[in-house]
């Protein structure tokens, strides 16, 4: 039998609706082509970008990522180097992905940060190697999903799940559903995903999944029947020991349940740790809704008192987002006694000149969790002032001691970054993946700026989330104190490697130091790279 089997599939519909036509190329694997995969070797099962109605197709377009339309403060070049050639081995990426700027940017990043091991004498071609390597997800699983809104009618999205490198164990990684997502942001979102993981000490490997799927606007049925289209291409491809899932943007507790419910239903199996961040009511963990914006802050906490000789307590602190880090990292800040005075939404922010209110923090949880409402629907009801079309990073006269970027990447850029100096900042501290530009990021060295990067500072979720399979595994479930606990000492444990592997250097170049040489001896010990 032919290993691949290609063929074009045209849509059928209604004739009265409009006339046939081709809307993608399906590559159809056969099973044995499956489980003879190799690195790098794409799944594609193609179909026009974005949310449509199958009644009014759309020509297809070209897979770019469209980051910079929706999100204030992104630098859509990713390569903005003072030495074009600094790394000459990367040409070939930059070449092959330059349509994916932000999955460059991503690499760019982390590849600064290894320039003296690229510069090694012994070992500096090895690294090179591995490392483009690693630049090379093992798999990518590419599908449409089709589903029915409210009014019958049938749309389709694009899915997505990059299983980036499984050399330290499964591919883990959440799934994020919103309408920015492509292939080239996933790619970005799994790389980060690969050395955040090695950070924790857990045996996870790298991976991202999602769709441009907005369930904003969408009813509970509607974000129900995509989960479960969804959830009918990709349950082929998760195990325990394979691939394991768990939420991002767009993907919380009410998607979990339905991705799992799907799951359980086509395999007839329950109990499996193939999803994390489910429900306690079946197999969730404690402490896995507050852990990445807990542990945000724990290791913050650790960082300032060894680092600035200072303590959170009284600490003027600006948040960006109000989804679920965000949300958790202001109820911890605020029991460390430090004032949290902004969190935001894509429409504006609110601003509390005095600090958040645990009352002001219980409305903004209704507002977000169970209304899923946005941020100015209740200025009446908290203590905070409403700013639209405003950042916490472009509000004028408002000065922060510390910065937690929690919405989304490339949200602080160097113009951003320098106006935080000004205000006199004196740490930032990601909660959200790549939040910080390249040019964001050199004006913040310039300046001595303390600064952890996201793959170590947001950890704490997909630590957790290795906690909620080992828990699983055990068929039990951990009491609170004990995962909190563990929890504390997996974020400590970080911030020694990132000041052991710093060589004398930032907490972000022995962040990105330390996760990489981890992942690099595990796939010379397999045998992945020589």
């Amino acid at each position: 039998m032919s290993r691949y089997m290609c063929r074009t599939a045209p849509a059928i519909v209604p004739d009265n609706m409009w006339k046939l036509k081709l809307v993608g190329l399906l590559v159809v694997v056969t099973f044995d082509a499956i489980s003879h995969l190799r690195v790098g070797h794409t799944i594609v099962a193609a179909a026009p970008i974005g949310e449509q109605h199958l009644q009014k197709p759309s020509s297809h377009k070209a897979n770019i990522d469209s980051t910079k339309q929706h999100q204030p403060g992104t630098c859509i070049s990713a390569i903005n180097m003072n030495d074009e050639n600094k790394f000459p081995f990367l040409d070939e990426i930059r070449s092959k992905f330059a349509h994916q700027p932000t999955f460059l940017q991503s690499v760019e990043e982390m590849a600064l940060a290894l320039d003296p091991l690229f510069n090694d004498p012994e070992k500096g071609e090895f690294y090179k190697k591995a490392f483009v390597l690693m630049a090379e997800p093992e798999r990518v699983i590419a599908f449409r999903v089709p589903w029915m809104d409210d009014r019958g009618e049938m749309r389709f999205n694009r899915g997505w799940r990059v299983e980036f490198n499984s050399a330290l164990g499964p591919y883990k990684g959440g799934l994020r559903f919103h309408p920015t997502v492509n292939e080239g942001v996933l790619k970005f979102l799994g790389f980060e995903q690969i050395f955040k993981n090695a950070l924790t000490g857990l045996p996870l490997g790298g991976g991202k999944g999602g769709s441009d799927f907005d369930p904003k606007g969408k009813s509970d049925g509607e974000v129900r029947r995509f989960c479960e289209s969804f959830m009918t291409e990709l349950y082929r491809y998760l195990h325990p020991s394979t691939d394991v899932p768990a939420g991002d943007i767009g993907v919380g507790g009410r998607e979990i349940g339905y991705l799992y419910g799907q799951y359980k239903r086509l395999t007839n199996k329950h109990g499996e740790g193939v999803l994390t961040g489910k429900s306690l009511l079946f197999g969730g963990s404690p402490f896995r809704p507050e852990a990445t914006g807990f542990g945000l802050v724990y290791i913050s906490k650790i960082a300032i008192e060894k680092q600035l000789g200072k303590s959170l307590n009284g600490a003027r602190c600006a948040i960006s987002g109000s989804g679920n880090v965000a949300q958790y990292a202001a109820k911890k800040l605020t029991e460390f006694g430090a004032r949290v005075i902004t969190v935001s939404d894509s429409n504006g922010c609110l601003v509390f000149d005095d600090g958040m209110t645990d009352e002001d923090w219980k409305t903004v949880i209704e507002a977000k969790q169970t209304k899923r409402a946005r941020l100015y629907s209740i200025e009446n009801d908290v203590s905070g002032k409403y700013v639209p079309k405003e950042s916490p990073w472009t509000l004028e006269g408002i000065k922060y001691d510390y910065v937690f970027p929690c919405a989304t990447q490339n949200e602080i850029d160097g113009e951003a970054a320098s106006h935080l100096i000004e205000n006199g900042v004196k740490g930032v501290f990601e909660g959200a993946n790549l939040p910080t530009t390249l040019g964001g990021q050199e004006v913040i060295r310039k300046h001595g700026v303390l600064y952890i990067p996201g793959k170590a500072s947001n950890a704490g979720g997909v630590g957790v989330s290795g906690f909620e399979m080992s828990q699983n595994a055990q068929r039990l479930q951990w009491k609170p104190d004990d995962v909190d606990k563990k929890l504390q000492d997996m974020m400590a444990s970080i911030f020694d490697q990132m000041v052991c592997s710093s060589g004398g250097g930032t907490l972000e170049e022995g962040a990105n130091r330390a996760g990489f040489l981890k992942v690099v001896q595990a796939m010379k010990e397999l045998g992945s790279v020589y």
